[in-house]
């Protein structure tokens, strides 16, 4: 599948592609493109839009008070148990004013900005910080169930 999104890409637009390569397609393609040409280029391409704003043609955007990475969970039915938990730290540190949400998720919104100041483009961006998803998924794993 083909998957497009904003450019400039920071938390939910890091952890989605993450997810969605762990969980959803490990063969996914991630387009960026400015925010005024996703849904254009999502019709071209053939992609999937994602944390975009809000559009009728757009079923993976911030909802409910949730953020992205938590829609994607959700709409594809993921189950596993670390994920929720990663899905917390992602919601407190990609919501504006949530940053409290868990005591990871501070941290994780400072290390994306400063992942956004140090990236080359959005492709390197996510090359850089996928082992860190990697890594809180793996912490989200050895803390067990408990939310």
């Amino acid at each position: 599948m083909k998957w497009i999104t904003r450019e400039r890409v920071k938390v939910d637009r890091v952890a989605c592609p993450w997810l969605i390569r762990k969980f959803i397609d490990p063969e996914a393609q991630f387009h960026f493109v400015p925010a005024v040409e996703v849904m254009e280029q999502a019709r071209r391409l053939g992609a999937i839009p994602f944390d975009v704003p809000p559009h009728p043609d757009a079923k993976y955007v911030h909802r409910d008070g949730k953020c992205t990475f938590e829609v994607l969970v959700e709409e594809y039915q993921i189950t596993d148990r670390a994920v929720y938990r990663l899905a917390n730290i992602v919601h407190g540190a990609d919501i504006a004013g949530e940053e409290n949400a868990t005591p990871q998720s501070a941290g994780l919104k400072a290390i994306a900005e400063g992942f956004a100041e140090t990236g080359r483009d959005d492709y390197d961006r996510l090359e850089k910080e996928f082992p860190l998803y990697d890594a809180l998924y793996a912490w989200c794993r050895k803390q067990g169930a408990a939310l």
